[in-house]
Protein backbone atom coordinates (compact mmCIF):
# COMPACT_ATOMS: atom_id res chain seq x y z
CA UNK A 1 0.00 0.00 0.00
CA UNK A 2 1.42 3.36 -0.99
CA UNK A 3 1.32 6.44 1.23
CA UNK A 4 -1.04 9.13 -0.08
CA UNK A 5 -0.51 12.85 0.19
CA UNK A 6 -3.56 14.84 1.25
CA UNK A 7 -5.44 15.82 -1.91
CA UNK A 8 -5.08 19.57 -1.34
CA UNK A 9 -1.29 19.23 -1.02
CA UNK A 10 -1.00 17.22 -4.23
CA UNK A 11 -3.25 19.66 -6.12
CA UNK A 12 -1.25 22.67 -4.86
CA UNK A 13 2.03 21.02 -5.85
CA UNK A 14 0.78 20.24 -9.36
CA UNK A 15 -0.42 23.83 -9.82
CA UNK A 16 2.93 25.25 -8.66
CA UNK A 17 4.92 22.90 -10.92
CA UNK A 18 2.89 23.70 -14.03
CA UNK A 19 2.95 27.45 -13.40
CA UNK A 20 6.72 27.35 -12.75
CA UNK A 21 7.12 25.78 -16.22
CA UNK A 22 5.04 28.56 -17.83
CA UNK A 23 1.76 26.65 -18.10
CA UNK A 24 -1.73 27.31 -16.82
CA UNK A 25 -3.33 25.37 -13.99
CA UNK A 26 -6.72 25.74 -12.35
CA UNK A 27 -8.97 23.92 -9.95
CA UNK A 28 -12.21 23.24 -11.84
CA UNK A 29 -13.86 21.53 -8.85
CA UNK A 30 -12.65 21.46 -5.29
CA UNK A 31 -13.08 18.15 -3.48
CA UNK A 32 -12.49 16.73 -0.04
CA UNK A 33 -9.38 18.36 1.44
CA UNK A 34 -7.63 15.27 2.79
CA UNK A 35 -8.72 12.24 0.78
CA UNK A 36 -10.58 13.34 -2.34
CA UNK A 37 -9.99 11.61 -5.64
CA UNK A 38 -8.18 13.75 -8.22
CA UNK A 39 -9.06 13.91 -11.90
CA UNK A 40 -6.53 15.76 -14.04
CA UNK A 41 -7.49 17.32 -17.35
CA UNK A 42 -4.42 17.68 -19.55
CA UNK A 43 -4.55 20.03 -22.54
CA UNK A 44 -2.15 21.92 -24.78
CA UNK A 45 -3.18 25.48 -25.67
CA UNK A 46 -6.77 24.58 -24.85
CA UNK A 47 -6.86 21.65 -27.27
CA UNK A 48 -6.39 17.87 -27.19
CA UNK A 49 -7.98 17.56 -23.74
CA UNK A 50 -7.70 14.25 -21.90
CA UNK A 51 -8.90 13.24 -18.44
CA UNK A 52 -6.57 11.14 -16.30
CA UNK A 53 -7.56 9.33 -13.14
CA UNK A 54 -5.72 7.01 -10.79
CA UNK A 55 -7.12 3.51 -10.60
CA UNK A 56 -6.31 0.87 -7.96
CA UNK A 57 -3.98 -1.90 -9.11
CA UNK A 58 -3.77 -5.48 -7.86
CA UNK A 59 -0.55 -4.71 -5.98
CA UNK A 60 -2.24 -1.97 -3.94
CA UNK A 61 -0.77 0.95 -5.88
CA UNK A 62 -2.80 3.42 -7.90
CA UNK A 63 -1.71 4.07 -11.50
CA UNK A 64 -2.81 6.94 -13.75
CA UNK A 65 -4.80 6.03 -16.83
CA UNK A 66 -6.59 8.05 -19.49
CA UNK A 67 -10.29 7.86 -18.71
CA UNK A 68 -11.62 10.14 -21.48
CA UNK A 69 -10.37 12.06 -24.50
CA UNK A 70 -12.17 15.04 -25.98
CA UNK A 71 -13.80 14.48 -29.35
CA UNK A 72 -13.36 17.65 -31.40
CA UNK A 73 -16.73 16.97 -33.06
CA UNK A 74 -18.60 16.50 -29.77
CA UNK A 75 -17.08 18.67 -27.03
CA UNK A 76 -20.27 18.46 -24.96
CA UNK A 77 -19.65 14.76 -24.37
CA UNK A 78 -16.39 15.63 -22.57
CA UNK A 79 -18.12 18.20 -20.35
CA UNK A 80 -20.95 15.77 -19.66
CA UNK A 81 -18.43 13.15 -18.54
CA UNK A 82 -16.86 15.58 -16.06
CA UNK A 83 -20.27 16.62 -14.72
CA UNK A 84 -21.32 12.99 -14.34
CA UNK A 85 -18.12 12.10 -12.45
CA UNK A 86 -18.53 15.14 -10.18
CA UNK A 87 -22.13 14.19 -9.37
CA UNK A 88 -21.07 10.60 -8.56
CA UNK A 89 -18.33 11.67 -6.16
CA UNK A 90 -18.79 14.82 -4.04
CA UNK A 91 -15.21 14.46 -2.75
CA UNK A 92 -13.77 14.66 -6.28
CA UNK A 93 -11.18 17.26 -7.30
CA UNK A 94 -10.97 18.25 -10.97
CA UNK A 95 -7.75 19.97 -11.93
CA UNK A 96 -6.92 21.36 -15.38
CA UNK A 97 -3.31 21.60 -16.51
CA UNK A 98 -2.69 23.37 -19.82
CA UNK A 99 0.92 22.79 -20.80
CA UNK A 100 2.89 20.83 -23.40
CA UNK A 101 3.61 17.23 -22.40
CA UNK A 102 1.44 17.53 -19.30
CA UNK A 103 1.73 13.79 -18.65
CA UNK A 104 5.16 14.40 -17.10
CA UNK A 105 3.52 16.20 -14.17
CA UNK A 106 1.60 13.06 -13.20
CA UNK A 107 4.53 10.74 -13.79
CA UNK A 108 3.65 9.45 -17.25
CA UNK A 109 5.78 9.54 -20.40
CA UNK A 110 4.87 12.27 -22.95
CA UNK A 111 2.07 11.29 -25.32
CA UNK A 112 0.75 8.55 -23.01
CA UNK A 113 -2.94 7.82 -23.58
Amino acid sequence: MEVRLPAHVEVSALIRQVEAEGGFAAVVKKGQREAGTILVILAEKGANARVFERMPQLDGTRAWHCAKTQDIENKEEFSDYLERRASQDPDLWILELDIANGERFIGLPPGFS
